[in-house]
Parts: C-alpha cells; sequence; structure tokens
C-alpha cells in the first residue's frame, strides 16, 4: 500500500504545518500522555472539560476528541454538550469507548453519546468494539479479555450502524467504515506494556482528523504513524518508563520518508 503511506507522509508534514488544536474532553490517567503525544506529534492540546466552557472551547478547536477513561454524569453531559457544537461547526468528534462492557454505566454512557453526537471515528479495542457491534465481549477495567467472533465483522458492523469509521486496536490495527478497510501491521508488543497508549493512539486520531477530512484516511493515517513511532521508540526501551519518553521523542522526530518506507498496510 504504498499510495496510503506516501498520503500518510504528506499527511504528518501538512499537519505540522498547520498545528490543528485538538480540544480533549478526556480521562484523568492519561490526560499529561494525551496532551503530551498531541503536541509531540505537531498538533496543539487542550483539556477542557467544564460544561461551562466546552461549546466555546471547540468552537475554535480543529477536532473533538471523547475519552470515557474515568467517566461520570457532569462529564457526559460535558461530552454532549461539547459534541453537538462540534457537531454544528462540523468539527469532527473521536470517541473512545474506553471499557465499554465492562459496566453498565460505561456502555450506556457511550451509546447515549453515539445517539447524541455525530461521531466521525469511534476507537476501542476488539472487546469494546464487539460490545459496541451487539456482540458477547469479555472487558475487564479497560482491557480486553475475550470477545466472540471476527474482530473485523465487528468493526465493519458498527462501522455501518454508526454511518463513522471505526478503529479496533490490536496486536494489528483495524480502520473501516464498513466498506473499504485497512489492516495497519505497524507497531510494536511493548505499546501494550504501557498504560495510556491506547489513549494517546486517540489524541492521534483527533489531530490527523483536523487536517484530513475522510474519517478512515485519517485514521489510517493516524495509526501508521503512531505504530511507527512505537517501532522507533520500543527498539532501546528497557521497560514501560522508557518506553513512554521514548513514544513522545520518537514521534516527534519520525519523518515522512520513514513513514513511506516503513508503513505496512493492506487493504481489506
Amino acid at each position: 500500500m504504498d499510495k496510503i503511506a506516501d498520503k500518510a507522509a504528506d499527511a504528518l508534514v501538512l499537519l505540522r504545518e498547520k498545528k490543528p488544536l485538538v480540544h480533549h474532553i478526556t480521562n484523568w490517567v492519561t490526560i499529561s500522555d494525551c496532551a503530551s503525544i498531541t503536541r509531540s506529534l505537531g498538533a496543539l492540546p487542550v483539556m477542557a472539560h467544564a460544561e461551562e466552557e466546552v461549546e466555546e472551547m471547540v468552537g475554535i478547536a480543529g477536532a473533538l476528541v471523547l475519552n470515557i477513561g474515568t467517566l461520570t454524569p457532569t462529564l457526559v453531559s460535558s461530552m454532549i454538550k461539547a459534541g453537538r457544537r462540534a457537531n454544528r461547526n462540523g468539527t469532527p468528534v473521536i470517541l473512545d469507548a474506553v471499557g465499554v462492557g465492562a459496566t453498565r454505566l460505561r456502555t450506556d454512557s457511550a451509546k447515549e453519546i453515539l445517539a447524541e453526537v455525530k461521531i466521525r471515528v469511534i476507537k476501542g479495542n476488539s472487546g469494546e468494539i464487539a460490545t459496541l457491534a451487539g456482540a458477547r465481549a469479555e472487558v475487564r477495567g479497560v482491557e480486553s479479555i475475550s470477545a466472540e467472533g471476527d474482530a473485523m465483522a465487528h468493526a465493519k458492523a458498527l462501522a455501518k450502524s454508526e454511518g463513522c469509521t471505526v478503529v479496533a486496536t490490536g496486536a494489528e490495527d483495524i480502520v473501516t467504515d464498513g466498506s473499504k478497510a485497512f489492516m495497519v501491521r505497524n507497531g510494536h508488543p511493548r505499546m501494550g506494556e504501557v498504560v495510556g497508549t491506547g489513549c494517546m493512539a486517540a489524541s492521534v486520531i483527533g489531530a490527523f482528523s483536523a487536517i484530513e477530512p475522510d474519517g478512515t484516511l485519517a485514521a489510517c493515517y493516524a495509526m501508521i504513524v503512531y505504530d511507527i513511532a512505537g517501532e522507533i521508540a520500543a527498539a532501546d526501551a528497557k521497560g514501560p518508563g522508557s518506553m513512554k519518553q521514548n513514544l513522545f521523542d520518537a514521534i516527534m522526530t519520525v519523518g515522512a520518508e520513514v513513514i513511506r518506507k516503513g508503513a505496512r498496510v493492506d487493504a481489506k
């Protein structure tokens, strides 16, 4: 998929030129990591949660990332308010379905957000995506333990039902709009050892969505760049601590030529 690799490389250059503002309403565990990965990539992060300012903030943003990792009803209200304003402005909204399937609150809240806000990209692990697609899955905390059926089938079904792009992360990342699909085969197992890499992936998707109107292409570019940065970071990481720090450095310094040569993507 040389063409996709070339487009991802070009998008990375454009993103760094445009420096879009990415508004996050995200979880407290990884909020600093999400801000850092966004800034290291070349975009500008802002973390604004209060209902009193989310509409104003999203009004000047290029994308909105909603992450339900540390959920409260008040946070859901802020997400819906910001999401509706983003929809009115034509601003892309990314939903990171963290922990969907683990508790009723998370599952019901994700479904409420999907009912109230037009989402451009839903991101989750295999269990989270399977749950939203209506399949049985075991999600323990925020980790996917098992999911019945085929991950690609679940991702495509959810994308079709919601009319959006779905990213199902794993050893290989699935990106689909329900019709066309890509399998991104970059990345490194050490990424899964670091708390927050899933949340950071949603931030990267948000940044690329701010400069690429096609949600599926934006998500594909994001996962290519993020996963290649993960490979670079893992090269001399001694454990999760150095892996995380290396990841920030790698995504800041990775160049277009590395993306062109290193992308491993299959169309499905």
